[in-house]
């Protein structure tokens, strides 16, 4: 069944995009999302979010420690992308063996 021009405009004229809700924050006056807890030492519903992470992070240690588990050292990442060229540079490159025809 044929939709009319109206119709298909009617319809289409919910697609557009909005933009995004800020809020102006009342102890800094810095502007964030709403609804939005931001790690940057600042509130949401007035209490600090800093304090949740560093109280959670110590948890997670502490519970680590009393398991006896150590974490797994970090990977160093290449700086740069030169770094990482040269890396795969000088790294031999296998070759596969061919597949056997049947």
């Amino acid at each position: 069944m044929r939709h009319t021009r109206a119709h298909t405009r009617n319809r289409r004229s919910h697609h557009a995009l909005k933009g995004a809700r800020l809020t102006v924050s009342k102890e800094e006056g810095t502007v964030r999302p709403r609804h939005r807890a931001l790690l940057d030492g600042s509130q949401y519903r007035g209490r600090s979010v800093m304090d949740r992470v560093a109280t959670r992070i110590s948890r997670k240690q502490k519970a680590n420690k009393a398991r006896g588990v150590e974490e797994a050292p970090k990977k160093e990442v290449a700086e740069t992308k030169e770094e990482k060229v040269s890396e795969q540079a000088e790294a031999p490159k296998e070759k596969k063996a061919p597949k056997a025809k049947k």
